[in-house]
């Protein structure tokens, strides 16, 4: 299978999240900031659907009651990337698919360093020399993915991985397969509350077996109402 990458287009991106999702791992989103340059290949990604999106209303979006300031890039246009503060610290990035007025994001939750890893170890305040564990890490979750990558809520918010045209001080370009990854697995989306974060919510797709894959845990009740469901225990892999 050949590992080629081409510049993704706003078509490749025009399916529902859910559909798009696992055609990103193994991609690339790369990023110019400052002048220094980060390859993270795409090693485990979500979907998420705002309202109205797809057949099946998906609680755990940040769209899922419809447009707001917050959320407006995910209604715009794909290729795109939403950019929103967790917890009031950490910007993550999403992939922003789907027909446009329809909102949808494709959270980018992990990623190999394949390029770059002085100016991420630089923006995640890692101090040299870097071991083994520490290299993994750098984008071992959305947090790191979205420091490492160097972009930023809300001045990044809106960027477009499909031009490359610069913001802020910014530039992202998303690169995808030529040929899709194979060895894909799919389970409940990571610390997502409620049902929105058991297996009637499949929407969690990453490589298997790549180590910079995030570990799984329960987000609030979820735990519950997957074990309600005869499905939660043990927890899904990774």
């Amino acid at each position: 299978m050949s590992d080629a990458l081409h510049r993704a287009t706003r078509a490749e991106l025009s399916a529902l999240p859910v559909e798009v999702a696992p055609r990103l791992l193994g991609g690339e989103l790369r990023t110019v900031v400052a002048g220094s340059e980060v390859r993270l290949r795409l090693t485990e990604v979500e979907a998420y659907h705002g309202q109205g999106t797809g057949t099946l209303p998906d609680p755990g979006s940040h769209a899922r009651m419809g447009p707001t300031a917050r959320n407006a890039t995910m209604w715009g246009e794909p290729g795109h990337l939403y950019v929103y503060l967790s917890h009031g610290i950490h910007s993550c990035v999403n992939v922003v698919s789907g027909p446009e007025g329809q909102a949808g994001g494709i959270l980018l939750r992990a990623g190999e360093i394949v390029s770059g890893a002085d100016a991420a170890a630089v923006r995640r305040r890692a101090v040299p020399p870097l071991t083994a564990t520490a290299r993994r890490d750098l984008a071992r979750g959305p947090g790191r993915f979205g420091q490492a990558a160097g972009l930023r809520h809300p001045i990044h918010d809106g960027i477009d991985a499909i031009t490359g045209v610069e913001r802020e001080g910014a530039r992202a370009e998303l690169w995808l397969r030529d040929e899709p990854l194979l060895a894909v697995a799919t389970g409940p989306r990571v610390g997502v509350a409620g049902i929105a974060g058991t297996d009637a919510f499949p929407w969690r797709f990453w490589i298997a077996d790549d180590p910079t894959v995030s570990p799984f845990r329960w987000g609030r009740g979820a735990r519950a109402a997957s074990l309600d469901r005869g499905t939660g225990d043990p927890a899904p892999r990774a």
